[in-house]
C-alpha cells in the first residue's frame, strides 16, 4: 500500500477554510472540471470524463476539522482511504490531504489530483 500527502498553506482562517472543504457534498466547488457531485446518504458521487467515482464518507469531525472518505467503485483500486485535515497555521490555515491507496501504482496520481484541488480550494481565498 502507498501513502502520501500533499498540503497546502492558505490566507484564511480555518473555520473558513473548513466551510469548503469540510463539506463532503461541496467538493464541485472547490475542484473545477466535475461535471456533477451529488450525495446519496453517506456516498458521493462526481462525475468526471465520463464516468462516476463512488466515496463513502467514513467520518467527520467539525471540532477537529477534519474528514475521512474512501473510494468505493468507479476507479480501479483495491484500497483507497483518504483524510482532509485543516488546523492554524499562523495567521491562515493548513491544509493536509493524506492518502492511502492499494495498487501502489494509482499514488503519484492521487497525489497529483488532490494538489490540485488544494490549489483550487487556495484560489478561492
Amino acid at each position: 500500500m502507498a501513502e502520501g500527502a500533499v498540503d497546502v498553506t492558505i490566507d484564511a482562517a480555518p473555520d473558513a477554510v473548513w466551510a469548503k472543504i469540510g463539506d463532503f457534498g461541496g467538493l464541485g466547488e472547490v475542484f473545477p472540471g466535475l461535471e456533477s457531485c451529488r450525495l446519496e446518504g453517506d456516498v458521493r458521487i462526481i462525475s468526471v470524463g465520463g464516468h462516476e467515482v463512488h466515496e463513502r464518507l467514513l467520518s467527520r469531525d467539525e471540532a477537529g476539522r477534519t474528514l475521512t472518505y474512501s473510494v468505493i467503485a468507479g476507479i480501479p483500486v483495491d484500497r483507497h482511504e483518504a483524510t482532509i485535515t485543516v488546523e492554524p497555521a499562523g495567521e491562515g490555515s493548513k491544509v493536509t490531504w493524506a492518502y492511502d491507496v492499494e495498487p501502489d501504482e494509482m499514488a503519484p496520481g492521487m497525489g497529483d489530483n488532490y494538489k490540485g484541488g488544494l490549489d483550487s480550494l487556495a484560489s478561492l481565498f
